[in-house]
């Protein structure tokens, strides 16, 4: 399997797993933000989830806004609104993104040289 597919199945599964569990959370309580964080932290365990979560969450930004600006990639920051949903679909989500960008100037860089080389000796 390619990389990138990965990343998309990865995306994929990154926001239909969690909304699978979420969804009847919101179906009975709706959007109830007290009851969601008194839930999320009624017990050690929730809290070292929560805590993981916010820690990777925050990860997945900074990496995100520092790859973007380092590899020049203009959607990348984009990405991030996968937070909206979780990490599990941001991150992969950015890695796709990347990916894609990486190959795409990779696959560019040999035309550019040529280019180049063309441009130099016609000087």
């Amino acid at each position: 399997m390619e990389t990138r597919t990965a990343y998309l199945i990865l995306t994929v599964l990154g926001a239909a797993l969690p909304l699978y569990f979420f969804m009847p959370f919101l179906l009975e309580n709706g959007l109830d933000v007290r009851l969601f964080l008194a839930e999320l932290f009624a017990n050690a365990i929730g809290r070292f989830f929560a805590m993981d979560v916010l820690v990777s969450g925050i990860v997945t930004i900074v990496f995100t806004l520092s790859e973007s600006r380092r590899l020049a990639i203009r959607s990348g920051p984009l990405c991030l609104l996968g937070l909206l949903v979780g990490v599990s679909v941001a991150l992969p989500l950015f890695l796709f993104v990347r990916h894609l960008h990486v190959a795409s100037r990779r696959s560019a860089a040999p035309q550019r040289t040529a280019e180049a080389a063309s441009y130099r000796n016609d000087g």
